[in-house]
């Protein structure tokens, strides 16, 4: 474990002392000084480091817990979180010749399936199929876990694929077992009709209960939600699914072409265009 050099805080700067010390710890997470998963010396040592009531450190925790920096787990401790991770493309990923996780995020995260059932719709699945509220679906829960056998590994997402009982009932896309293959290979083929196109709509809000649990976030930091709709060629919802991760831990990036203007394209000049 990294040492922390008795370090005062300023009493005359504008910024507040948890404020000056996030700074400080911040910082060194960022270069590295405590790695993922290292535990952090306790609030009483940190006070004495710092010279500052074990209130104020407890507020400097509580700010880089809300920044996704920091994860406590009670009874143990305080720890460094992680490294961002990267969604690169939102679902694209899952179809094409790179379906289901890469290879590299394959290496670094597990999905493991936590139930399979029947339940009520939430009124956004509900909306994406075009069915009433509370319609009965069949849904698969799962959550994304590193591969990590030290203290920091953890959930990383939470996630949930959803299917209109009449065209799932009573296959094997209902039982509680994890398929050697993308979901939606498993319901081409249950289902005979093939995945032809998919709307991806991502949102930030606030997690629910189970999600911050799962998470192991604080319930007021907040989290990226991506809805997921899957449509067969005649764009009828096959599967929708939910994902959510901890916001300020995830990064969702997009790599896409620029077009060429054409040839006969004319814009006018910059003048034109500011006033226009």
């Amino acid at each position: 474990m990294s040492e922390v050099s008795t370090q005062g805080v300023n009493p005359g700067a504008a910024e507040f002392p948890h404020r000056q010390i996030a700074t400080t710890l911040r910082a060194r997470i960022r270069r590295g000084d405590w790695q993922p998963g290292e535990r952090l010396p306790s609030i009483p040592a940190l006070a004495g480091m710092f010279g500052v009531a074990k209130q104020t450190i407890q507020r400097t925790v509580d700010q880089l817990r809300v920044e996704g920096l920091l994860i406590t787990k009670p009874g143990s401790g305080t720890y460094v979180r992680g490294t961002r991770r990267r969604l690169n493309r939102l679902s694209r990923g899952r179809y094409g010749a790179q379906r289901g996780y890469h290879a590299d995020l394959a290496a670094r995260y597990r999905q493991q399936l936590m139930s399979v059932g029947r339940e009520p719709a939430p009124p956004e699945v509900a909306d994406a199929f075009g069915v009433p509220d509370n319609t009965e679906l069949v849904v698969r829960r799962y959550q994304v876990r590193t591969q990590d056998a030290t203290v920091s590994q953890m959930t990383v997402e939470v996630g949930a694929s959803w299917f209109r009982t009449s065209d799932v009932a009573g296959s094997s896309i209902e039982r509680a077992e994890a398929f050697g293959r993308p979901v939606y290979q498993e319901v081409e083929e249950v289902t005979g009709r093939r995945y032809t196109s998919a709307t991806d709509v991502i949102s930030a809000r606030l997690p629910t209960r189970e999600e911050a649990e799962l998470l192991a976030m604080r319930p007021d930091t907040p989290v990226l939600h991506l809805l997921h709709v899957a449509f067969d060629e005649h764009h009828k919802p096959l599967e929708v699914a939910l994902s959510t991760w901890p916001g300020p831990m995830t990064t969702l990036t997009e790599d896409y072409k620029i077009p060429a203007p054409r040839p006969e394209e004319d814009y006018g000049d910059e003048s034109d265009i500011a006033l226009g």
